[in-house]
């Protein structure tokens, strides 16, 4: 059974401002494209995949898992990531 996701108060304001599809932000969390650490430092991680539906924008998702949940802390469409090669 996978994890349950839970998101914050501000993720949950972001994701409702820029109109972000909640399936969206699930399958990044759960299948994404690519991963790397956030700057802020382990084990907060952000996860990113492309949304065909936004002209293959990057969708970034930073996240919190523990072992029970996954946290949400914000999601966005960054303009200025690039898929790794």
């Amino acid at each position: 059974m996978p994890k349950p996701l839970h998101s914050t108060l501000h993720a949950e304001t972001v994701i409702s401002e820029r109109q972000l599809d909640l399936a969206w932000i699930e399958k990044t969390v759960r299948e994404p494209e690519w991963t790397e650490a956030d700057h802020s430092g382990p084990p907060t991680e952000r996860r990113y995949r492309r949304i065909p539906e936004r002209e293959e924008r990057i969708l970034r998702v930073i996240c919190l898992e523990t072992a029970t949940e996954i946290r949400i802390i914000t999601a966005f469409l960054d303009r200025r990531v690039r898929m790794p090669q």
